[in-house]
C-alpha cells in the first residue's frame, strides 16, 4: 500500500481589496458585457402599455364604485396597511411604482396606536371622451382628509388608472 504525498496549497484571499476614499465615491462607470451574465434593461418598456386595446365605455362597468374602491386602496397601501401588489391589475407600470416607493417609506415608520381604515367621503366623475374617466375623491385616513385625482382609461374590458395624484 503507498501513501500519496499530501499536496498543500496556499489558501485564497477572500477579503476584498481596500480602496481609498476618492474611489468609494468615484462615479459608478458603466461595465462591458460580462460573459456568462444575462444582460436585462428593466428600464425598457416601462411606459409600454403592454399592447392593451382601447375599450369603448359601453362594455365598461360604472367608474363610480371603482374609482372608490381603487382611492380606499391607494390610501391603505401608502399608509402601508394593504399590500401594494393587489393594485398591479389596476395601475399602469409608472403608476404602481411610485405607489409602491411610497408604502416601502410608510412600512419603515411605526404606527402609534391603532389605525382606522380609510374612509371615502366623496366621489366625482367626468368623461371627457369615450372610455375615459378623470375622477376624484375625497378621502378620510388616520384623522387627515386627503384628496385624490385619477385618471382612467377603459382597457381589455376593465379600468386602468393611468395618472394619479394623492394631496
Amino acid at each position: 500500500m503507498t501513501v500519496k504525498p499530501v499536496l498543500v496549497r496556499p489558501t485564497p484571499d477572500t477579503e476584498p481589496p481596500i480602496i481609498s476614499a476618492d474611489e468609494a465615491y468615484r462615479p459608478a462607470v458603466p461595465q462591458p458585457f460580462t460573459q456568462a451574465a444575462l444582460a436585462l434593461d428593466f428600464t425598457a418598456g416601462l411606459e409600454d402599455d403592454g399592447g392593451r386595446r382601447p375599450t369603448e365605455r359601453s362594455q365598461l362597468p360604472d367608474p363610480r364604485p371603482f374609482v372608490a374602491k381603487i382611492a380606499q386602496a391607494i390610501i391603505e397601501v401608502v399608509a402601508a396597511q394593504r399590500p401594494a401588489p393587489q393594485l398591479i391589475r389596476h395601475t399602469s407600470p409608472a403608476i404602481y411604482s411610485g405607489i409602491a416607493r411610497r408604502a416601502l417609506v410608510a412600512a419603515r415608520r411605526q404606527p402609534t396606536g391603532p389605525r382606522r381604515p380609510a374612509i371615502v367621503r366623496r366621489v366625482r366623475v367626468c368623461e371627457p371622451a369615450d372610455g375615459i374617466v378623470e375622477a376624484c375623491a375625497v378621502v378620510v385616513a388616520h384623522g387627515r382628509v386627503r384628496a385624490l385625482a385619477l385618471r382612467l382609461e377603459g382597457l381589455d374590458g376593465r379600468w386602468l388608472v393611468t395618472q394619479l395624484s394623492v394631496g
